[in-house]
């Protein structure tokens, strides 16, 4: 029978889920803390927690000796041996993380490559990294349960197709069953600012809001994810938040680097390397060196991104009325060159009262962000059905 969920084992499996779910999102807590979130009896809690344990999901470790009030409740907390691989291919580098359950990451390598990564390199990629690690050690005793990529590109949603990214050069990459061909593990694949900002509503900047929009800045380009009314918003195929295709509206000629070209174009990563003097690098070096830097050139072109993508940001207002914009990647390095000027340049070009209700910041997650939406892609079905664990 498919359908369960009107039967008691369709009961079970969702309490199952929900009390995973808590210690996934929210870290550890005792059992006392469980049943009163839930609204489960003790001894259901008891009994959920018993059984996630026996499928390798959570531990139980012994009561906060600081806690004297009442009766001593155990502390439940998410396995952290159990792991995802989380995966962001990009123009100049592959990225490749480890991302427990538990929201740590043990281990991550940026891969750097001197040619545009294809769907079946990143796939032998991702599979020779996860062999690496294992015989070296580093995933010792550890368990993988799937794999999460993050793509700067157009996903479709249904089956994890990779319709367009423009800039690794793929149409219709079949990038989920590479994947599991070369690993033999489950995959999941999204568009990576939609991960990231699932991410961020999840465990960062955007955790408890439910309105927000979210810019992501990477080597490819600039891409976005929308939460509305606490979910994600994905469109009809998938592809929704592609900020980065849109025309800029640039009220200074002189401002415009890419006659016609799209936002993308003008606000860019590799103009920032450029004035940087720096041929790559990853986020924080190219934070780094843009902030260490006294060259008149860096501080004219940080100003002129921010006039662009203020226009960007206050039509996103506009349209979405968010009461949150975050800002990742190289873009958090563009508004933190100056948040006043930045905030100013979107206030004047927004309607009153819709910038009332709004804060613009930046990723909390910082360079962990992708790989940690990506992850929350590979570790859903897991989420969703523990029951589906296994040992193995």
């Amino acid at each position: 029978m498919n359908d369960r969920g009107g039967t008691f084992d369709g009961v079970h499996r969702r309490n199952l889920s929900k009390v995973l779910r808590l210690v996934h999102l929210e870290g550890a807590m005792s059992r006392a803390r469980l049943t009163a979130l839930t609204g489960l009896n003790r001894s259901t809690v008891a009994t959920l927690v018993a059984e996630l344990a026996e499928l390798g999901l959570v531990v139980e470790q012994p009561p906060d000796p600081t806690n004297r009030v009442g009766r001593p409740s155990p502390v439940v907390a998410a396995d952290p041996h159990v792991l995802a691989l989380a995966v962001n291919p990009e123009v100049d580098a592959v990225t490749i993380a480890a991302v427990g359950i538990d929201g740590r990451i043990p281990v991550r390598e940026r891969i750097e490559v001197d040619n545009l990564p294809s769907p079946e390199e990143t796939a032998r990629l991702v599979a020779e990294t996860r062999d690496r690690w294992t015989a070296s050690g580093a995933l010792g005793g550890m368990r993988l349960v799937g794999v999460g990529l993050a793509v700067p590109g157009l996903v479709r949603a249904s089956d994890g197709l990779v319709r367009w990214a423009p800039h690794l050069e793929w149409t219709d990459a079949p990038l989920r069953a590479l994947v599991e061909e070369a690993t033999g593990l489950p995959a999941a694949v999204g568009n990576d600012a939609s991960l990231g900002a699932h991410a961020e509503h999840l465990f960062g900047a955007g955790r408890g809001v439910d309105d927000l929009v979210y810019l992501n800045g990477g080597a490819s380009g600039i891409g976005g994810g929308l939460v509305v009314h606490g979910r994600l918003v994905g469109g009809t195929g998938g592809y929704a938040g592609e900020f980065g295709q849109n025309r800029p509206g640039i009220a200074a000629p002189e401002d415009r680097r890419a006659e016609g070209g799209v936002l993308e174009d003008e606000v860019s990563r590799a103009r920032l390397l450029e004035v940087a003097g720096l041929a790559n690098a990853d986020e924080p070096t190219l934070a780094a060196a843009l902030a260490a830097s006294t060259a008149p050139e860096v501080a004219a072109e940080l100003a002129r991104q921010r006039r662009i993508l203020a226009t960007a940001l206050a039509n996103a207002v506009n349209v979405l009325n968010p009461s949150l914009v975050v800002l990742g990647g190289f873009l958090a390095t563009v508004a933190e060159s100056d948040p006043a000027d930045l905030e100013r340049a979107v206030q004047s070009q927004t309607v009153a009262a819709a910038f009332e209700e709004v804060s613009i910041g930046v990723a909390a997650l910082g360079e962990d962000r992708l790989m940690i939406g990506a992850a929350e892609a590979a570790l859903s079905p897991l989420l969703a059905d523990p029951m589906t664990a296994s040992r193995d």
